[in-house]
């Protein structure tokens, strides 16, 4: 990329030098805080990391409940500064696009705009090397309550174009990241589609086994259809074995449960906030059991236990009767479209969010039993497919890190002025 014809000291540490041009002013140069309130009318606004300044009720993923008052919640107005003080080292905030109040405890900020564009302040103070200055100006007893004050905020030096640049700044980072972000949904997609690739494959082999010649028989169950004439269609009851021991210390390995990672030892986690299970009257497995959430089993959330342990007792425990029975195989027969609407005709409950499948209704549904060595060959075919599908996708989430990367770069080596544009 281009670079400027000669450049001078900016004397910040974390900009170093920008174009010779370039003005360098401390934030409260071109934003002055501001704080009104009694606009209830207006929507609510959100501020996330990845989009800046958007509507709340525009996603459904922000469970911070907005106040039945929001008379003292401050007005935001288009070009506005919002920032989530507690999460700025985040790089949560952004100039406003729309109208609105947001939460009482963020710093708001109109911009001047004989000095600075609001699109070019936009991508500024949401970059890389902005973020880093922010983390030094946060403190707290711990990370996710780090606060920071605007009077520390207003005085970071920022670059400042001449405005027309800005405004060629603004128009090539608009282009080059729209580029990056269809770049980075193609291939976020075709993820969606190897999986859906994948997962045929397998439901196919665990409901129809490997070969193809295989002769079909009438299963006798409609939402199961044909299978090969030479497996058996058995209740639950007569495969499985529930289990009922209690944990006397609680000292065994605890393992938690997420329709993400499954079933795994709840310290190998790193997203602590799916370790809420409770564990007074803690449940024991075995590895190999099959372990349910029954609040959310009809939603595939259950899995093999990897070791012995003790799991949730809200938790339904299922052992296999028969030793060479493959649980694996049964995991992923009951994760097909067939079994999961099955367990949602069966779940039982007053409330959406409390339905549970009940350990009667587990045991009396249907399975499809393979002899067990065809169980086995079954098994090592799923093994082989999600090993040859994660070897695609690890290439194809490395293409993504890199082209997340090249967005960032671009847009820090743009708004600093270590590239021409």
């Amino acid at each position: 990329m281009q670079r400027y014809e000669s450049y001078k000291p900016s004397n910040a540490a974390w900009l170093g030098d920008v174009p010779s041009l370039w003005d360098v002013q401390p934030l409260r140069a071109v934003t002055s805080l501001k704080s009104d309130k009694n606009r209830p009318d207006l929507p609510v606004l959100s501020v996330y990391r990845e989009y800046g300044v958007i509507l709340k009720n525009s996603r459904d993923d922000n469970h911070n409940a907005t106040s039945l008052d929001t008379s003292n919640y401050k007005v935001v107005k288009p070009g506005d500064l919002v920032v989530n003080k507690m999460k700025a080292w985040q790089g949560s905030m952004g100039v406003s696009a729309h109208h609105g109040v947001v939460s009482p405890a963020y710093i708001t900020c109109t911009t001047k705009a004989d000095r600075v564009r609001p699109a070019y302040l936009h991508y500024l103070l949401r970059s890389l090397p902005l973020i880093g200055v922010y983390n030094s100006l946060s403190y707290g007893v711990r990370v996710g309550q780090w606060d920071m004050h605007y009077e520390d905020f207003k005085q970071i030096p920022i670059p400042l174009p001449p405005k027309d640049e800005q405004d060629r700044i603004v128009a090539f980072l608009d282009q080059k990241t729209a580029e990056i972000d269809a770049a980075i949904a193609k291939k976020e997609r075709l993820i969606e589609l190897l999986q859906e690739q994948k997962n045929i494959r397998i439901h196919q082999a665990v409901l129809r086994g490997l070969n193809p010649e295989v002769p079909l028989c009438n299963s006798g169950v409609t939402w199961i259809g044909a299978v090969p004439a030479h497996w058996k269609v058995i209740p639950n009851r007569y495969i499985f074995r529930e289990q009922n021991a209690r944990s006397l210390r609680g000292e065994e390995t605890h393992l938690s449960m997420s329709q993400r990672y499954g079933l795994v030892p709840a310290k190998e986690l790193d997203v602590q906030t799916l370790q809420s299970e409770s564990y007074d009257g803690a449940k024991l497995c075995q590895k190999g059991d099959l372990v349910q959430n029954r609040l959310k089993a009809h939603l595939a959330v259950f899995a093999v236990a990897p070791c012995d342990g003790l799991v949730s007792p809200d938790y339904s425990v299922f052992r296999l009767q028969n030793a060479q029975n493959q649980p694996v195989y049964f995991e992923r027969l009951f994760k097909t479209p067939n079994y999961l609407g099955e367990f949602n005709r069966r779940v039982r409950g007053i409330v959406v969010g409390f339905l549970r499948l009940y350990s009667e209704d587990f045991n009396a549904i249907p399975a499809l039993v393979p002899p067990c060595d065809e169980q086995t060959e079954i098994v090592r075919f799923i093994e082989a497919t999600n090993k040859e599908f994660e070897e695609i996708w690890a290439k194809i989430d490395a293409e993504i890190v890199m082209l997340r990367e090249l967005k960032v770069i671009t847009v820090a080596s743009a708004v600093t002025g270590k590239i021409k544009v």
